[in-house]
């Protein structure tokens, strides 16, 4: 397997773990590293009467009640997310559902996260409501713990960033009908458009959780563009919509060493 961050696994007794990752600094700003985007994670969120009344706030414990029962039906359910558990399993990193994966209110820009720190993944649950979305949430906050799990990944390096977010949109997210609809295909550039919209995804991803310019973003994804968007581990393929790929990667896991019966 070819990757930027590093050519040779780290051992599993070098692993990094949320004990000796430090969050960032007081000087650093909490835009600076996304972490506006989910209250929850600096504290309790808390809403006027006015916001309750007006815009439907206040449903929180409800919201975190059904996500979680979606979370829940993903890990039973979905091929995709099952292959990336038993992945994670493979390289050392089990996934304990009730540490690892929290349901909290976020930022509406955003759907999901992955928490370094705590090695947490975040599902919104104000945002993604549906089943459908959570695993797409989960599938592709599960590309980023096993880049960070599997690889010497540095989310406060922005190559490293912007390659783990190609990854993430080409194995999770990207197909032609989602190019098509962000307008990055038409009937002309097929063979382009499926490159388009990772770079389109992956672009918003990194603008959304770091406070760098566009331009910036940009030359980072075009620098591990090429190398990034070849590595398919662990899912092996790339999932296009309404196709059987899903079940086609999942029954494919075996022969890469991942035991997909959890």
């Amino acid at each position: 397997m070819e990757f930027l961050f590093e050519d040779k696994p780290i051992k599993n007794e070098e692993k990094k773990t949320e004990e000796n990752i430090k969050s960032p600094s007081k000087n650093d700003s909490g835009r600076e590293w996304g972490y506006d985007l989910y209250p929850e994670r600096r504290g309790k969120v808390s809403h006027s009467l006015m916001e309750i009344i007006f815009q439907g706030k206040g449903t929180e414990d409800v919201d975190k009640i059904k996500c979680e029962r979606n979370v829940y039906k993903c890990i039973k359910q979905s091929p995709l997310v099952k292959l990336m558990l038993a992945a994670l399993k493979s390289s050392g990193c089990t996934v304990d559902i009730r540490r690892h994966i929290a349901c909290e209110e976020c930022d509406i820009k955003v759907s999901g996260g992955y928490d370094p720190v705590l090695n947490q993944v975040i599902v919104c649950q104000n945002v993604a409501k549906k089943e459908s979305i959570v695993q797409g949430v989960l599938t592709h906050e599960f590309i980023h713990m096993f880049d960070y799990c599997q690889n010497k990944l540095d989310f406060k390096n922005l190559d490293h960033l912007a390659c783990t977010e190609i990854r993430a949109a080409n194995l999770a997210h990207c197909s032609f009908v989602s190019a098509f609809l962000q307008g990055d295909a038409s009937l002309f550039n097929i063979k382009e458009a499926h490159q388009n919209c990772v770079k389109t995804k992956a672009l918003e991803s990194v603008l959304a959780v770091r406070n760098v310019s566009k331009n910036d973003a940009i030359d980072a994804i075009e620098r591990v563009f090429s190398k990034c968007y070849n590595d398919l581990e662990p899912i092996g393929r790339r999932i296009r919509r309404n196709s059987e790929d899903i079940f086609k990667a999942f029954k494919e896991a075996p022969y890469y060493g991942y035991d997909t019966d959890l």
